[in-house]
């Protein structure tokens, strides 16, 4: 399914403040500078609780310093703690007019209690977050309102301000509409084949068929989308329309459920981003509004853990009652954030706990066999992929990771009748996938196998990929092993580009080097290579190449050398 709509990153105005971007204004002579450095350097490290700290006691010296009001604004957003900001907010407004950190600070407390004139009379006297946000803010107040005709107007006209070529509008549309008992219309708003097929827009569409006694249809969304993919929500939710129940409009009930899906929305559009503390203020401003949306828990931990704050991220994931029935999903991002925080033992002892609870979840496995197979405890990581794949009758596309995975794990056992067919299997669920090709063509390029095969598999890799460094490699080392050294040069050069600092492809370029007379720089390679911290097995090599030369250390392996030996 498509990721969230790119106009929504395009649309947002930018603003430059102190969480996460390093943007401090330059400090004045404070008598407490200590605190004032403090704080700035809080802000280089996304350490939340001692920014709000440091940024506090430093407002003393300069209570009107916009830096340290946005500072201590983002700090406290970013934490979760909304109950005293309103006062910060309110002086930053004073100082710095239409400052975005407190438009969005003072928002969400106005949407939180409910105040939608004031929203609408913020809106007026031009506070603002962004031109996307305003417009769509207005429209949820208007709805919370009970002012449906004026909203839809509004609604209209975000998407045009916006110059959304996306969905966003119409969604937001629909649930408006679903809101107020018009299923009909939201429903022909998302069966638009302009609409987005994600995971809320089909969740919603099938609840107003259900709601339209369309059950069939409904259920035809989710064998399309989702059958088989072992979402716990999905599948009760395809229970109940088999069962000819009339399935409820959940998705959206309230005008702050719709005022915490559009911060959400933009979050999950900008995560992955250059600043995830800014997205963070977003995510952090859904959960504030909708604190039960699992979904909104887990983007606003993912985000804390990405940021380095695991404490935080502990206490998100901990925010989601244990019955929800996506409470598995966080405690997969606690495992998460202990294994961010360099704690793999108590990582292990949560996946193994979480295997045991859920032994019917594929997710669940999956991430425990990832974790024994990191753990280097293959055979265990086997057992738990094959109990994984055990729980699909027909394996469908969806799976073919878990197929690769285990071969992985079957190769690196030296199980290779077993890891080609894992492999082969991927590749029968998910044709031309690139990852698998390349993997299974280097793997018979190093059991000097299937040669011609592996060359058509690392090519079709190399196609779709050109500028994945990793299959750059395998092609290049799949001329050098079938001796076409000057063809081989420059894939390979392309590769330690892309790879600068790989040992595996600086030691192969300097192979390459070597078979086509270039010692000297072959060397050069080979000692590059060697400051990367290989393995040792494979450091030891390179040392011996660089002590006798790789034609005699192939030779003494009982391989051809590249070019005949001169003992002259």
């Amino acid at each position: 399914m498509p990721t969230r709509a790119s106009f929504l990153i395009r649309a947002l105005s930018t603003v430059a403040f102190s969480v996460g971007l390093g943007v401090v204004s330059v400090a004045p002579v404070y008598a407490d500078a200590g605190a004032y450095l403090a704080s700035r350097q809080a802000t280089f490290d996304n350490n939340f609780e001692e920014l709000a700290q440091y940024a506090t006691a430093a407002l003393v010296e300069a209570p009107k310093d916009v830096a340290l009001l946005e500072a201590v604004l983002s700090a406290s957003i970013a934490r979760g703690d909304f109950g005293g900001i309103k006062g910060y907010a309110a002086v930053l407004e004073s100082v710095d007019s239409g400052n975005q950190i407190a438009a969005m600070a003072s928002f969400a407390l106005r949407v939180k209690a409910g105040d939608f004139d004031g929203v609408i009379s913020a809106l007026d006297d031009g506070q603002s977050i962004s031109t996307v946000v305003d417009g769509f803010m207005r429209a949820w107040a208007l709805v919370g309102k009970g002012e449906i005709g004026a909203a839809v107007e509004a609604f209209d006209a975000a998407t045009l301000e916006g110059q959304a070529s996306g969905f966003f509008g119409p969604f937001n549309k629909a649930m408006a509409y679903a809101m107020v008992g018009d299923f009909e219309s939201g429903e022909a708003l998302l069966s638009d084949e302009s609409a987005p097929e994600t995971r809320d827009a089909l969740i919603a569409r099938m609840q107003m068929l259900s709601q339209l006694e369309r059950n069939d249809e409904a259920l035809a969304l989710y064998d399309a989308f989702f059958d088989g993919v072992g979402d716990v929500e999905l599948d009760e939710l395809a229970d109940a329309l088999r069962a000819g129940e009339a399935v409820p409009f959940v998705e959206l009930t309230t005008a702050t459920d719709g005022f915490a899906n559009v911060f959400y929305e933009i979050a999950a559009a900008l995560s992955g981003g250059p600043s995830n503390a800014y997205t963070l203020l977003y995510a952090r401003i859904a959960l504030e509004l909708r604190p039960e949306r699992a979904q909104y828990v887990l983007l606003t931990g993912e985000l804390l853990n990405a940021l380095g704050n695991f404490d935080l991220a502990a206490e998100v994931y901990d925010s989601l009652p244990s019955d929800d029935p996506n409470s598995h999903l966080t405690e997969l991002g606690r495992a998460e954030t202990l294994r961010n925080a360099g704690r793999e033992d108590a990582e292990m002892d949560v996946l193994r706990q979480l295997a045991e609870a859920h032994p019917e979840r594929a997710d669940v496995l999956i991430s425990y066999g990832d974790a024994l197979r990191r753990a280097e405890d293959n055979a265990g990581a086997i057992k738990v992929y094959t109990r994984a794949i055990d729980l699909f009758e027909t394996p469908t596309r969806a799976q073919w990771p878990l197929f690769f995975t285990r071969g992985i794990a079957h190769e690196q056992l030296d199980m290779w009748a077993e890891s080609e067919a894992d492999l082969r299997k991927a590749l029968e669920l998910e044709p031309g996938q690139p990852s698998v090709l390349n993997y299974l063509g280097y793997s018979f390029l190093e059991l000097n196998v299937n040669l011609d095969e592996a060359m058509d598999m690392i090519r079709q890799a190399s196609e779709a990929r050109p500028n994945d460094g990793y299959i750059t490699d395998s092609l290049a080392w799949g001329l050098y092993r079938l001796r076409r050294y000057d063809e081989a040069v420059a894939p390979m050069e392309k590769a330690a580009a892309l790879m600068s600092t790989d040992p595996i492809v600086n030691d192969h370029l300097g192979d390459v080097y070597w078979a086509v007379g270039r010692e000297r720089e072959a060397r050069f390679q080979w000692r590059r290579a060697l400051s990367f911290d290989p393995e040792e097995v494979e450091a030891e090599r390179i040392r011996l190449k660089l002590d006798i030369g790789l034609d005699r250390v192939l030779t003494q392996e009982g391989a051809e050398p590249t070019r005949p030996l001169n003992d002259g």
